[in-house]
């Protein structure tokens, strides 16, 4: 009995493993890694600081908007949590972003682009955003590719602005 559950209990935790297992979005590109839960993540080459304000120069060269960041690193120390750094950094067009809400009300849950920024146990530097495509198919949008690939190409660029 003790090994049958055992045995579901390990079936049952195959696929949360594989969604937290990194996919390769190219086989040249290793420091940027797509999880089969929508989740993409960019190793940055510059120390966390650096990383935010190289993010925040190039989106203001993209004449984007930054809406503002959030570090949540100081608010978890400020509620007696430890945390290594983490900051989210929201940002956004609403000329290309308002075209999702208008497919689908509850795409606003998405948008505006937000983009963590954090340093893991060994001192590297990641960004993580959500995969466009991924949210195109979470929200059912089929009406807006080009939006959608616009989008996708505009946080690659973003993103390879810090990439190692």
């Amino acid at each position: 009995m003790t090994t049958r559950i055992a045995g579901l209990c390990a079936a049952a935790l195959v696929p949360f493993a594989l969604a937290l297992s990194p996919v390769p979005t190219r086989a040249e590109d290793p420091g940027r890694q797509m999880f089969e839960n929508g989740i993409v993540r960019v190793k940055s080459a510059y120390p966390f600081n650096e990383t935010i304000d190289r993010i925040k120069q190039d989106v203001a060269a993209k004449g984007i908007l930054f809406f503002f960041a959030v570090d949540q690193s100081k608010l978890a120390s400020d509620a007696g949590i430890r945390l290594r750094p983490s900051t989210l950094l929201v940002f956004g067009n609403p000329a290309l972003g308002s075209q999702f809400i208008t497919s689908n009300p509850n795409a606003g849950l998405d948008w505006p682009v937000r983009l963590l920024v954090s340093e893991d146990e060994t001192g590297a530097v990641w960004t993580a955003y959500n995969d466009f495509q991924y949210v195109a198919r979470r929200h059912g949008i089929t009406d807006r590719d080009a939006a959608f690939q616009k989008a996708s190409e505009v946080i690659t660029s973003v993103t390879s602005s810090i990439a190692k």
